[in-house]
C-alpha cells in the first residue's frame, strides 16, 4: 500500500454509541463514511485528469483539504491516487516520480518546463 508523506491532522468522523444505529467509528481496519466518500470521488476522476485535496472536500461537502490528505495516505493505495494533488499541480510528495510516469501514460496536461500538473487544464469538476 503507498503512503503519502503530508503533515496530516486526524480526521474526525461521526460514531455513535452502540446499538445507537450510527456508523461504526472509523479505525485502522474499518473506514469511516468520509473515507469511504472520499475514496469513491477518487475512483471517478477519469484517467488524465487530477483533483486537488480540496476540491475534493469541496465536492463532497464536508472536510478540508488535510483531512482528504488523511484519507489519502492511509486508505488511498487501491484507488488512483496519482489524480489528487495539491492545488498548485505538484504530486503527492514522495512519489513524484512514480505520478510524473503515471502522468505521462495518460497524457495528464502537465506545465511546460515544471514537474507540476497543470491545473487550468486537467482539473476535473466531478461531473
Amino acid at each position: 500500500m503507498l503512503f503519502f508523506a503530508l503533515p496530516l491532522l486526524l480526521c474526525a468522523t461521526a460514531g455513535g454509541p452502540a446499538g445507537s444505529g450510527a456508523s461504526p467509528p472509523e479505525t485502522e481496519h474499518h473506514p469511516g463514511d468520509f473515507v469511504e466518500r472520499v475514496l469513491d470521488v477518487v475512483e471517478r476522476i477519469p484517467p488524465g485528469r487530477v483533483m486537488s485535496y480540496g476540491d475534493i472536500a469541496e465536492y463532497l461537502g464536508e472536510g478540508g483539504p488535510r483531512q482528504v490528505g488523511t484519507v489519502m495516505s492511509t486508505w488511498g493505495g487501491a484507488v488512483p491516487w496519482w489524480r489528487v494533488i495539491r492545488a498548485d499541480g505538484s504530486p503527492p510528495p514522495g512519489l513524484e516520480v512514480e505520478a510524473m510516469e503515471r502522468y505521462a501514460a495518460e497524457a495528464t496536461p502537465l506545465r511546460l518546463g515544471a514537474s507540476r500538473v497543470d491545473m487550468r487544464r486537467a482539473r476535473w469538476d466531478g461531473t
